[in-house]
């Protein structure tokens, strides 16, 4: 309707211009030109002016629907979930879980740092101390969150890989909530993906020089007790034998040995998780050695 009406408007105006245009003298017709430009922009500005209240709620809406119609037929993406874009990612499909913890206070900081340009930093889910759950990527999409990660000979971890953040200070329990919510997001994946228990790793499993999450307080032993990662029977632990080669076991779990001492303290967190030091106890061997055998 709005339109229609300027357009009538605006045909009229040019027919009058142009019989007045050309039966007046140079000078007139400049004068008419410049008021009849003038007359034009200030229509073309009021067009804008009514029509924008009218037009924008049905392209808001038109754009919603797009969304929501694109959500229901992308694969991998959860449809129960929270939904907060990321900024940063490939495609892929996943074999190994990196779980981190976020080294921030809240969720929302969290969120924050994954969808600001200059961090080029992101995971696929972020999980926060009650249990709510953000999904940032697409399964398939290949996130930002392993960096210059190693593990066994794979050194574009975030090629093979799902991040999941869990909203952790690295000081702190890990509640049950958070790690309920996180045991039933690894079964789906597991499930989903085939991936193997060894290949449910850490961030400091993989960058032992760089990283120490999530850390010494994250419940490992219940996760493998699930079947998400690898963990040593205390009952069946036996002295390792003279002829172990410790360094060549951490190779094979999967450790960057080309820092010893940084893998050993790697392999402590994650295991002993009281005592960091870069030397191997008889104890500590003997887990390793319990370890190594199961793969």
């Amino acid at each position: 309707m709005y339109y229609k009406i300027y357009t009538k408007i605006s045909m009229v105006a040019i027919l009058l211009a142009t019989i007045l245009f050309t039966s007046c003298s140079a000078r007139k017709r400049q004068v008419l030109q410049h008021n009849l430009t003038t007359s034009i922009t200030e229509d073309i500005a009021l067009f804008k002016e009514t029509l924008a209240p009218v037009l924008a709620p049905a392209i808001d809406s038109l754009t919603l629907a797009k969304d929501k119609l694109h959500a229901a037929f992308e694969p991998g993406r959860r449809k129960d979930l929270s939904w907060v874009p990321a900024i940063h990612g490939d495609l892929r499909k996943p074999n190994y879980v990196i779980i981190h913890h976020t080294a921030q206070e809240t969720l929302a900081q969290t969120i924050r740092t994954f969808t600001l340009p200059h961090t080029k930093v992101s995971a696929h889910y972020i999980i926060g101390k009650n249990g709510e759950v953000v999904q940032m990527l697409n399964d398939y999409e290949r996130a930002w969150h392993a960096g210059a990660g190693k593990w066994g000979s794979i050194t574009d971890l975030n090629s093979v890989s799902l991040g999941i953040e869990l909203d952790n200070n690295g000081f702190q329990p890990f509640p049950t909530a958070q790690i309920d919510v996180l045991l039933t997001l690894l079964d789906t994946i597991k499930v989903k993906y085939g991936i193997p228990a060894a290949n449910f790793i850490g961030h400091a499993d993989i960058a032992p020089t760089r990283k120490n999450d999530p850390s010494t307080l994250f419940p490992w032993e219940q996760l493998a007790s699930r079947g998400f990662g690898i963990w040593y029977d205390l009952q069946f632990l036996e002295t390792a034998p003279d002829s172990f080669n410790t360094t060549d076991a951490l190779r094979i779990i999967g450790y960057d040995t080309r820092n010893l001492k940084a893998a050993i303290i790697a392999f402590k967190r994650k295991f002993i998780r009281k005592d960091l030091s870069p030397e191997l106890t008889v104890f500590d061997k003997s887990v390793l050695y319990n370890i190594y055998k199961k793969l």
